[in-house]
């Protein structure tokens, strides 16, 4: 009897635990956990049913299920370098960067078999067609108008993926090995050109700068110059002015003196006859002029100073010159 009770417990509590375990299993199966930035294509048998936001969602289990969860981050992804053939039958190797970003998961889940082979296989086959439009020369100096024309043309067909190009960088286009030494070579002469047109337009305005400034140079002296003869001129002029009033101040104030004075005949005859040396003194003095009337004058000092003797009546003479020897003794 006690056999047969424990043997029914053990069965309930078998019965209980796979219960348990069953619910547990159901309840897992129903609360699902999406994180952050992450989609969830929910199907209900087979077909799509909802798109699960991040958070806490519940589905029904055995009937529900997550096909995919989406990740809605923008991807980067590098491709490797294709060959695409120019316009004038060159081969180049372009490496291109995609930045794209899956906006709607519903249409990523079932509008396109693998989202990244589909991007990638869809930018080659554009790129292909446009640098092959273009020449070397265009397609080297046009990457971001490449870009930018990539970009547009990738994104009709992209969303109906639900998928959004936000940018489309090439980082190289290379060129032949053999293209490349050729363009090398056309670089460094066109840098060692601009160069010596560099030092030639230097050298020329280092000299029009020398010419200039020589040229101001002696504009500035010769006015300096002008200036210096005309302040010498000017004080020339003030002196001579000042010498010549000094002189009339002086004649003057003699001619007041003498006037004052009332000298007489034989007075100045003497005054006279003192300033005949300061006459002779100057070195360009070669000729002076005695007047006739000095004879007349000496002879009225010696009568003051002698015995006074007939005058006899003298002839008027003429004016004589006496000339002064000159410094080098001839007459």
């Amino acid at each position: 009897m006690l056999n047969g009770r424990a043997a029914m417990y053990v069965e309930m509590l078998i019965a209980l635990v796979v219960v348990a375990a069953f619910a547990g299993f159901a309840l897992a199966r129903t609360v699902r956990i999406i994180p952050q930035s992450t989609a969830g294509v929910v199907e209900r048998l087979g077909r799509y049913h909802r798109t699960l936001e991040p958070g806490l969602s519940l589905v029904v289990p055995f009937i529900d299920r997550i096909r995919n969860l989406v990740d809605l981050r923008e991807q980067v992804v590098a491709f490797p370098p294709q060959p695409v053939s120019t316009a004038d039958h060159l081969v180049v190797s372009v490496d291109t960067v995609v930045y794209y970003q899956v906006t709607d998961a519903k249409a990523a889940t079932y509008e396109v078999s693998g989202v990244l082979s589909a991007v990638e296989q869809l930018t080659v086959v554009t790129l292909r067609n446009m640098i092959g439009g273009m020449s070397l020369d265009d397609a080297l100096g046009s990457r971001e108008r490449i870009g930018a024309e990539l970009r547009g043309a990738l994104s009709e067909t992209a969303a109906r993926w639900g998928i959004k190009v936000n940018r489309i960088e090439l980082k190289s286009i290379d060129p032949p090995a053999s293209i490349q030494e050729s363009m090398e070579r056309r670089m460094r002469a066109d840098r060692d050109s601009q160069s010596s047109v560099a030092a030639a337009e230097a050298h020329k305005r280092a000299a029009i700068l020398t010419a200039e400034g020589e040229n101001q140079a002696a504009v500035l002296r010769a006015r300096g110059e002008a200036e210096a003869v005309v302040l010498r001129a000017q004080a020339e002029a003030e002196a001579h002015s000042m010498r010549a009033k000094g002189q009339a101040e002086a004649i003057a104030m003699v001619f007041k003196a003498v006037h004052d004075g009332k000298p007489d005949r034989a007075l100045l005859a003497y005054q006279y006859l003192q300033t005949l040396p300061e006459i002779a003194k100057g070195d360009s003095n070669t000729v002076w002029i005695v007047p006739s009337e000095i004879g007349r004058l000496l002879e009225g000092i010696g009568g003051l100073l002698g015995p006074e003797r007939e005058e006899e009546p003298e002839p008027r003479r003429r004016p004589r010159t006496t000339r002064k020897p000159a410094a080098d003794g001839t007459p």
